[in-house]
C-alpha cells in the first residue's frame, strides 16, 4: 500500500506523478464482487488515471479485474479517467494462464489501452506504459477550458505506512499519559 512520487516531462512539461499500490483486491467467495480495504477506496477516489495490473501466470489475478473496474466506475460514474491494463510477467510465457487476445479483449471492454510487459526483463515496457497514460492525462486536463477534474482539488492522501506509524505513536502518547494520569 506504498505511495511513489516520481516526475516525468511529457511534451515539454513537467508531471508530477503519485502511484498508489493498492494491494489486497480479491473477489469475495467465487462471487464477482470484489473485497478490499477502505484505503483502496480512498485512491480510487482521488486517482486521475488508473493502472490495473495482472500477472500472465495467475488467471485469479486477471479475473478481479472486472469487478475491480465496476467499482471505480461506481465510485466515478460519469468520469473521463484514463485506463491502463497491464499484463505483467511476459517473461514467463511457459506459465501463461491468461492469453494475450484475452488481455486485448478486456482492455477494449473496459475502454483502456493494453500493455504486456515483463518488470523483470524489460522496464522500458512499464515506462512506456506509465508515459502513455500520462500522456492520456495530460490531454484530458489540458481539454477541460481552464477548468480542473473534482479529482485534482482533493488532498493526496499519505503514505498508508506514514498514517499506520503517527496512530501507532498517537496511540503510545495517550496511553502513557493516562497511565502517568492514573499513578
Amino acid at each position: 500500500g506504498a505511495l511513489y512520487s516520481r516526475k516525468f516531462t511529457i511534451d515539454g512539461e513537467q508531471i508530477s506523478l503519485q502511484v498508489q499500490d493498492t494491494p489486497f483486491v480479491s473477489l469475495e467467495d467465487d462471487t464477482d464482487s470484489i473485497c478490499c480495504q477502505e484505503q483502496i477506496n480512498r485512491s480510487i477516489y482521488w486517482a486521475d488515471g488508473f493502472v490495473l495490473v495482472y500477472s500472465i501466470t495467475d488467471y485469479e489475478s486477471y479475473r478481479v479485474l472486472r469487478p475491480l473496474h465496476q467499482h471505480i466506475r461506481r465510485i466515478h460514474p460519469n468520469a473521463n479517467i484514463p485506463l491502463l491494463l497491464v499484463a505483467n510477467k511476459g517473461d514467463l510465457l511457459r506459465a501463461r494462464q491468461v492469453s494475450s487476445k484475452e488481455g486485448l479483449q478486456l482492455a477494449g471492454e473496459l475502454g483502456g489501452s493494453y500493455h504486456e510487459v515483463s518488470a523483470r526483463e524489460n522496464c522500458e515496457g512499464v515506462h512506456e506504459a506509465f508515459q502513455q497514460l500520462c500522456q492520456e492525462l495530460s490531454r484530458i486536463i489540458g481539454s477541460c477550458n481552464g477548468e480542473k477534474r473534482r479529482g485534482l482539488h482533493l488532498v493526496r492522501p499519505k503514505s498508508p505506512n506514514m498514517q499506520d506509524l503517527k496512530r501507532r505513536l498517537k496511540q503510545a502518547l495517550t496511553s502513557k499519559g493516562k497511565s502517568a494520569t492514573t499513578l
